[in-house]
């Protein structure tokens, strides 16, 4: 059977030699240590066996892939298995939150070799954020042990912003971000190809690629609740951020019109609640609040499943899980419905959204830019 890539097998075709590369690669990245055959990449990719050993015979000439052994044939000679070879390329990915930077640094397969966390002040003015951002970056690096060969850097960060030009929008509580070209001010100071998301949506293609759901083509909502709070969305497999990065304001949405002041400038917004009844030491409350959005969610998206991550639940697992699963079942029971959207902790704690935004470069290379595993 041919292995599907994006909803169409593999092409002979020089125009879509990228594509077809990718997709070899991918095999190979999922093949794992154990490596594969290229009449095993040719099998499973829809490829001809000529166009595989062109791609293979270019992905070793870079250094991408190594030869692992030979296995037995079924008939003739033994078959030369092929391998990814992870440290080939590297990614950068950071998590620019509030009050703290997170930074990791990825091989091809996605596994972290380095880590660094500082503190952060999103407040502080572009230049200072800059020039913390390239310190820890280079840091990074250097922890290492040795000059990785790095594809780029992925930075996500609190929305609103444009994904596709790496500009910031009005960000809650930091005006003066409005209108700021962060991808390009970063790319000139860290010299190497930059790319700018949410943070939301940087953990929800970490999550879809990292096997959270055992469905490839499923839809889940992925809730974080930190020093904000937002949503990334996956639909049918593919992260959704709609035609201006917009969607996943999940924070925003007001439940109560008389509600407190929220740092939007509008009032009653669920993020206002939620962290109100944080700061209040009320996580039973800003549970049961969390989960009236992920209900409105819920009935709005029909998701397959709600994971929660941030650094507040990762702080309280057992209160959020109950508290937004109780809201969940309580809907589904009014509404007739035999069982309710299950409710699970987003795998990777907290530097799940640092390892999504690094994803930001690797899954290209694979051809997972959508988020389809």
């Amino acid at each position: 059977m041919n292995r599907t890539y994006g909803g169409a097998s593999g092409a002979n075709l020089p125009a879509l030699r990228s594509h077809n590369t990718a997709l070899v690669l991918d095999l190979l990245r999922t093949a794992g240590e154990g490596g594969a055959s290229r009449l095993e990449l040719a099998e499973h990719s829809g490829l001809t066996p000529q166009a595989v050993s062109k791609i293979t015979a270019r992905l070793r000439e870079d250094g991408l892939v190594a030869e692992a052994g030979r296995r037995a044939s079924t008939g003739g000679k033994p078959r030369t298995v092929l391998r990814l070879v992870p440290g080939a390329g590297h990614a950068v990915g950071t998590h620019l939150d509030r009050d703290e930077l997170r930074a990791v640094l990825c091989d091809l397969t996605g596994a972290v070799i380095a880590e660094r966390r500082a503190p952060l002040d999103l407040g502080a003015g572009a230049e200072a954020v800059l020039e913390g951002v390239a310190r820890e970056v280079e840091a990074l690096t250097a922890d290492a042990g040795h000059p990785p060969a790095v594809l780029g850097a992925g930075v996500a960060l609190p929305g609103p912003l444009d994904h596709r030009h790496g500009v910031l929008h009005r960000v809650t509580g930091f005006p003066q971000w409005d209108g700021f070209p962060l991808r390009e001010g970063l790319a000139r100071r860290l010299r190497m190809p930059v790319v700018v998301d949410k943070d939301t949506n940087a953990a929800a293609l970490g999550l879809a690629l990292g096997g959270a759901v055992e469905d490839a083509y499923a839809s889940f909502a992925y809730l974080h609740l930190g020093t904000g709070l937002g949503a990334g969305l996956v639909v049918g497999g593919a992260v959704h951020r709609g035609a201006r990065t917009g969607a996943g304001e999940f924070g925003h949405q007001v439940i109560q019109l008389d509600g407190p002041p929220c740092g939007c400038g509008d009032r009653g917004c669920l993020e206002a609640l939620c962290l109100d009844a944080v700061a209040r030491g009320d996580v039973a409350e800003a549970a049961r609040v969390l989960g009236a959005g992920a209900a409105n969610l819920v009935g709005l998206l029909d998701v397959d499943l709600v994971l929660l991550g941030g650094r507040t639940v990762t702080a309280h697992e057992g209160d959020f899980l109950r508290g937004v699963g109780a809201v969940l079942d309580s809907r589904a029971r009014r509404q007739g419905s035999t069982a309710a959207v299950p409710v699970r902790i987003a795998p990777g704690a907290e530097r799940g959204v640092a390892e999504g935004a690094a994803q930001l470069l690797l899954a290209p290379l694979f051809g997972r830019a959508r988020g389809q595993r």
